[in-house]
C-alpha cells in the first residue's frame, strides 16, 4: 500500500509542481535559486517540527553521512538550477534528467556490481528514447524562434548546448543518480527512514544559501513588482509570482514526500523509472497545457514509453502467472 500512496503523491505532486515552476521559469528565468531555497526553507521547518521533535529527536542515521548526501543533494539542485539560468526550454531540461534511469542502471552496475535481465536492459533502452524523441522534438523550438537561418540557427543550437549546458546537466544527472545508490547502500545499513532523510537533507543545506542570497533577493524584489492576483476562495491578494511560488513549494512537498517514500520502499532503480515516467507525464501536460505543438515524433515517444513500462514491470509474466494459478487449483480439486 505504501509503494502505491508514494507513486500517487509522485504523480500528483511533481506533475502540478513542473507547471508553477514553468509559470516562474516563463517570467525570470533566473528564479530557481529562490524557488529551490524557499523549498528547502519549508520543507526544513516543518521536518523540525514533526520529525526531528525541535531538535530532541536523533537521527538513526549518522550525521556524516547525512552530510555526504546533503552535499550530492545541494550540488544537484544548484547546477539545474544554473541550467535554468540558461534560459534553457522546460522540456529540454527534462531530458537530462530524464537520463537519471540510465546513469543509474550504469552506476549500479560499476558500484554495486548489479546484474540485471535483458528485459530490463530494453525497457530502459525504450524509455530513454521515447524522452529523448518527445524532448528533443519540442527542443527545436529553440531554434525555431531565432531570427538566423535554420543552418545558421542549427547550428548556434548545437554549440549552445555543448557549450554552456551538456556539462553541468551531465554532472548533475551522473550526481543525482551516485545520490540514489547511497541512500539505497544506506537504507540497507541502518533502516529505511524516509521522513528523517527528508528532513536532513533540506536544513543541512541552507547555510550554503548564504552565498546566493544576493540572487535571491534581486528575485525577491522582482516578485514584488509583479501584478496582484487574488486567490480564489479565500480572497486574499497577493503579487502573482509569490502565488505561483507558494504553490510550487506546496506541491515540491508532496512531490519530494512521495519519492523519500518511494525510496524506503522500492530499488534504487524502480525509484528512477517512477520517477523518469513521471517527468514524461509532466513533459506531455506540459505540452498541452502551454499549447506547445504535439507532432507525431511525440506520440512515437509516448509508444516507447508505454512498451518499455510494459517491459520493466514484466506485466506479461505477471499476468501468464496469474492465469496459470486457477488452473493449478482446479488440478488439486
Amino acid at each position: 500500500m505504501r509503494p502505491a500512496l508514494a507513486v500517487g503523491l509522485v504523480f500528483a505532486g511533481c506533475c502540478s509542481n513542473v507547471i508553477f515552476l514553468e509559470l516562474l521559469a516563463r517570467k525570470h528565468p533566473g528564479c530557481g535559486n529562490i524557488v529551490t531555497f524557499a523549498q528547502f526553507l519549508f520543507i526544513a521547518v516543518e521536518g523540525f517540527l514533526f520529525e526531528a521533535d525541535l531538535g530532541r529527536k536523533p537521527p538513526a542515521i549518522p550525521i556524516r553521512y547525512y552530510a555526504i548526501m546533503v552535499t550530492m543533494f545541494f550540488t544537484v539542485s544548484v547546477v539545474n538550477n544554473y541550467a535554468l539560468n540558461l534560459n534553457i526550454a522546460m522540456p529540454l531540461h527534462m531530458i537530462f534528467r530524464s537520463g537519471s534511469l540510465i546513469a543509474n542502471m550504469i552506476l549500479g552496475i560499476i558500484i554495486l556490481k548489479k546484474r540485471y535481465s535483458i528485459f530490463k536492459y530494453t525497457s530502459i533502452a525504450l524509455v530513454s528514447v521515447g524522452i529523448f524523441i518527445c524532448t528533443f522534438m519540442s527542443a527545436k523550438q529553440v531554434t525555431s524562434q531565432s531570427s538566423l537561418s535554420e543552418n545558421d540557427g542549427f547550428q548556434a543550437f548545437v554549440w549552445w548546448l555543448l557549450g554552456k549546458c551538456i556539462g553541468a546537466l551531465t554532472f548533475a544527472l551522473l550526481m543525482s543518480a551516485r545520490m540514489g545508490i547511497f541512500q539505497e547502500t544506506l537504507y540497507k545499513q541502518f533502516g529505511k527512514h524516509s521522513k528523517e532523510a527528508l528532513f536532513y537533507n533540506h536544513a543541512l543545506p541552507l547555510p550554503g544559501f548564504i552565498f546566493l542570497a544576493s540572487d535571491i533577493y534581486d528575485h525577491a524584489v522582482l516578485f514584488n513588482k509583479s501584478e496582484l492576483y487574488e486567490i480564489p476562495g479565500i480572497g486574499v491578494t497577493l503579487p502573482i509570482m509569490w502565488f505561483y511560488l507558494l504553490m510550487n513549494i506546496i506541491t515540491q512537498y508532496v512531490c519530494i514526500r512521495g519519492v523519500f517514500i518511494l525510496t524506503t520502499e522500492c530499488a534504487s532503480l524502480t525509484v528512477t523509472l517512477v520517477v523518469t515516467l513521471r517527468k514524461f507525464v509532466s513533459l506531455i501536460f506540459s505540452i498541452l497545457y502551454f499549447q506547445n505543438p504535439f507532432t507525431l515524433w511525440h506520440w512515437l515517444g509516448t509508444l516507447f514509453v508505454f512498451i518499455g513500462t510494459l517491459m520493466y514491470t514484466e506485466v506479461w509474466n505477471n499476468l501468464g502467472t496469474t492465469k496459470s494459478e486457477p488452473q493449478k487449483d482446479n488440478k488439486k480439486n
